[in-house]
């Protein structure tokens, strides 16, 4: 009687298991994001909306998330790649397929946007963007021109690459970020090579023309260098575009004495698409796409422009964007900067390989 009682328990139990995992599923969501990349509406609007709780993580490499995700069992239901490190991703089997009936407002997005990373995703089958930008020069301008004089070009690589400007600047600090990937290509472009080689010796090239700029350098850093520029800090940043006009505008609400800006080089410089997708072993997979479907309503995306200033890939949110910020070229760029602009695309294993070792040296001096 007492084993026919304990399996009758048992059953129960089990008959209970899906409910409750269905419950779980539509009552949880775990998200992985960059920091500083999300509307303070966003998440309450959402959890409102769907009636989900949400877990909110940051990072602020590629290389943070992709060793995260290859390692498995990460325990996120949505994470946000860079456009050239989800093509790997998509690779190595790691996320699933959207079920795109389940995204009605994926009608909203950029048609030409989204055939810019279908190399990255093919049929644009895995991810939805969640905002792009630039890579370019975070200035004081205050600062910069006092040390350097009125009639410096501010649009030009050359005053990061080149010593006889960047060593001029080492005492009001200088930063650039912790990402290899961005840091190459740039370097590779300012040589008049291809940003996306695949040629080793373009790399040692790159790489020894970083060693004559590193002794100033005061800072490799993707997040709290925003922070940095905003407080005078540092007065020169590789950076990314929205962060940028992040640290322009938190000095501004400050009444900071000196004027910040963000500057795209005329010669041109790398464009980049963070995406959303969901890990093939995401908890809550019906959660992230009711996730990725209320991020793609308009009004939704458009406050996470407003709040970040990162432009949106979703056409129709355009129009809900605050004008100063639609209308602004350092976020939205023009179609005679958009031409010069190229896009970072996945690199061979080997050439990945390089890249990180020579990294580690640059930042160590090893």
């Amino acid at each position: 009687m007492k084993k026919k009682l304990v399996h009758k328990v048992l059953y129960s139990l089990l008959m209970l298991l899906p409910a409750s995992g269905a419950l779980a599923d539509d009552k949880m969501l775990n998200v992985y994001n960059w920091s500083d990349y999300i509307a303070k509406s966003t998440i309450p609007g959402f959890e409102k909306q769907a009636g989900i709780k949400v877990r909110y993580d940051v990072y602020d490499s590629d290389d943070t998330l992709q060793a995260k995700m290859l390692t498995g069992r990460a325990g996120y239901d949505i994470v946000v790649p860079t456009s050239n490190f989800m093509a790997k991703q998509i690779e190595a089997g790691i996320y699933q397929k959207l079920d795109k009936s389940k995204i009605p407002n994926l009608a909203n997005l950029d048609k030409a946007l989204m055939a810019k990373i279908v190399d990255a995703d093919p049929g644009n089958a895995h991810g939805v963007p969640w905002a792009y930008g630039t890579d370019g020069l975070g200035y004081n301008f205050t600062k910069v021109k006092a040390i350097l004089g009125n009639n410096v070009p501010l649009d030009s690589w050359d005053i990061l690459f080149d010593p006889k400007y960047v060593s001029k600047l080492k005492d009001c600090g200088v930063s650039v970020l912790d990402q290899a990937n961005d840091v190459f290509a740039v370097t590779l472009h300012h040589l008049g090579k291809d940003p996306n080689s695949k040629n080793p010796a373009d790399y040692q090239a790159a790489f020894e023309a970083l060693k004559k700029i590193r002794p100033y350098i005061t800072q490799f850093n993707s997040s709290g260098y925003i922070n940095d520029l905003a407080n005078g800090d540092i007065c020169l940043a590789l950076g990314w575009s929205g962060d940028v006009n992040i640290a322009k505008h938190r000095a501004a609400e400050a009444k900071r004495a000196y004027q910040l800006g963000y500057v795209i080089p005329k010669s041109g410089a790398p464009i980049w698409f963070d995406v959303m997708v969901i890990p093939k072993d995401a908890p809550h997979p019906e959660a992230a796409l009711k996730w990725i479907n209320y991020i793609e309503s308009p009004e939704v995306n458009a406050a996470i422009t407003d709040e970040v200033f990162y432009p949106t890939a979703n056409a129709a949110a355009r129009k809900f964007v605050k004008p100063e910020i639609a209308s602004d070229p350092t976020i939205y760029p023009p179609e005679s900067v958009m031409k010069t602009l190229f896009l970072l695309k996945p690199l061979p294993p080997d050439i990945m390989r390089l890249q990180n070792r020579l990294w580690t040296q640059l930042k160590t001096g090893r």
